[in-house]
């Protein structure tokens, strides 16, 4: 049974108008508007009359009102509740007439909210398969977590309970950079290491740290939408660079906007074609950084899971002017609902995004992060990766089969050195973006990769995940998938 608390109630005694009115208009705005639902249990007359310094009996006469006109009903013993039979245009009229309101306002927004009116409304899919990035989450250890968050949870620290450092819990910035040196051969000190809620808001703050309103700043085309939209945030300008085979193409990059201070990349697994950046390129963009006096993102986001050749060290482990800053997130390798990522910036730059990160929301949660120390440190960490690297490589494998097997009239696919998804380009009479549409219907939550693109030469393609999806249900979703390929093909033939 839902109560109502009206804490935000109150009157005006200076006014004319007489008060049990006051306190009928008041009710009956805060039903009409949804504030209190139907069925919802009303204050009683004597607490709501103490609350409001008012008698009893005007609160009566305004309920009595309310009664009369079909707002409220009364059950005896009970009190008095928000009628569950409203009219439905009595419901909706205020809500009409707000949102026409709302249509025809033309808000002056500033330069850098105005550029992101048009990146599309945020929509979440949580129910759905093949979704690209989408870990398996049915494996996790969760005895093993939920016994390291219960550890600390009953019995946790003083400085947990009041705080946190801006970059984080010390416990996990230091389980971090060991783990980092010794996967990814990230070369960094504990202080370095900022813990962040999500790779998202580390992107951000580099972005806002180099960014200019009006700058240049590089990306990948196609590139991760969240880079974009963090530019666009600062007020600069994304510059999209092409992709090929060895990644991001610099002597493009430098036709296109000479001048630009920072570039943002996803060297290792780029996002969303899936070449890994040769050491060749690796070492042209260190060497023009350090030239120029550039800076580099690198946005190391799945990195863990490479199934075939040597492990490629990261960007930043080859840097020897500071020139990288490196941002890495748990959400792949754990699950996107516990918010933690990070940034590792050189040394000199510590102090500036320390400030930054303040000025968002001060510290983040101290006690998840001290778990996660332990998880990370105590070896949970590294053999769930080792798990999920087999079980991702045996999902591609399969997916792979059976795509070449069902589709194989409809798309081209080759296998992935590493990641979590797949991109299978369609025949030139698809669209890819009426397919997702199609898909997103019948629980396929793929991608189109030419909603990717920033430049006009898109390619037509679809971002298959398969860490999230289980072997057993491949099959079937496959045939699924085939059939609204075969209906869009046959819809294009007619």
């Amino acid at each position: 049974m839902k109560n109502a608390y009206l804490a935000n109630l109150s009157l005006n005694t200076g006014s004319s108008s007489p008060l049990h009115k006051q306190l009928f208009l008041k009710l009956r705005d805060a039903i009409l508007q949804g504030v209190v639902k139907p069925g919802t249990r009303l204050p009683s007359s004597r607490l709501l009359a103490t609350d409001l310094g008012i008698s009893r009996n005007t609160v009566l006469s305004a309920f009595d009102q309310l009664m009369a006109e079909g707002y409220i009903t009364s059950r005896v013993g009970a009190g008095s509740y928000i009628s569950d039979h409203l009219p439905d245009e009595l419901l909706q009229r205020e809500k009409t007439n707000n949102k026409q309101i709302l249509k025809d306002r033309n808000i002056p927004l500033s330069r850098q909210a105005e550029a992101l009116r048009h990146t599309g409304a945020v929509k979440l899919y949580h129910q759905g398969y093949f979704s690209p990035g989408k870990p398996e989450t049915d494996l996790f250890p969760f005895e093993d977590w939920a016994r390291l968050l219960g550890r600390h949870w009953r019995n946790p620290k003083v400085e947990y309970l009041s705080g946190n450092p801006i970059g984080g819990a010390t416990v996990l910035r230091e389980a971090l950079a060991e783990h980092l040196g010794q996967t990814r051969a990230v070369n960094c000190t504990p202080e370095q290491v900022i813990v962040l809620s999500g790779s998202q808001q580390a992107i951000h703050l580099v972005i806002k740290a180099f960014a200019e309103i009006g700058d240049p700043i590089l990306m990948e085309d196609p590139g991760y939408p969240g880079t974009r939209n963090s530019i666009l945030a600062a007020g600069a300008h994304p510059i999209p660079v092409p992709v090929d085979d060895e990644g991001f193409r610099l002597d493009e990059a430098l036709k296109l906007a000479p001048n630009a201070r920072l570039a943002c990349l996803s060297p290792s697994h780029q996002y969303p074609l899936g070449p890994t950046m040769s050491l060749r390129r690796r070492l042209d963009l260190l060497e023009w950084a350090k030239t120029n006096d550039r800076f580099l993102l690198e946005d190391d986001y799945d990195s863990e899971y490479r199934y075939t050749g040597r492990p490629i060290s990261s960007l930043q482990g080859l840097d020897t002017d500071n020139r990288v800053l490196y941002v890495g997130s748990m959400s792949k390798v754990m699950f996107s609902g516990l918010r933690i990522g990070y940034l590792v910036v050189p040394e000199d730059l510590v102090d500036i995004f320390l400030a930054l990160r303040r000025d968002i929301d001060g510290h983040s949660p101290a006690v998840a992060e001290a778990a996660l120390a332990e998880f990370i440190s105590e070896g949970y960490l590294s053999a769930h990766i080792r798990r999920m690297r087999l079980l991702y490589q045996r999902r591609q494998a399969c997916l792979l089969s059976l795509l070449l097997e069902k589709c194989g009239d409809y798309l081209t696919i080759d296998a992935q050195e590493c990641g979590m998804h797949l991109v299978a380009y369609l025949t030139p009479t698809l669209s890819d973006k009426k397919v997702e549409a199609v898909c997103r219907k019948n629980g396929l939550l793929l991608r189109a990769l030419s909603s990717f693109y920033e430049g006009a030469n898109l390619r037509n393609a679809l971002i298959i995940g398969f860490a999230g999806t289980p072997e057993t249900k491949m099959p079937q979703l496959v045939d699924k998938l085939a059939k609204i390929l075969k209906q869009a093909g046959d819809d294009n033939d007619g």
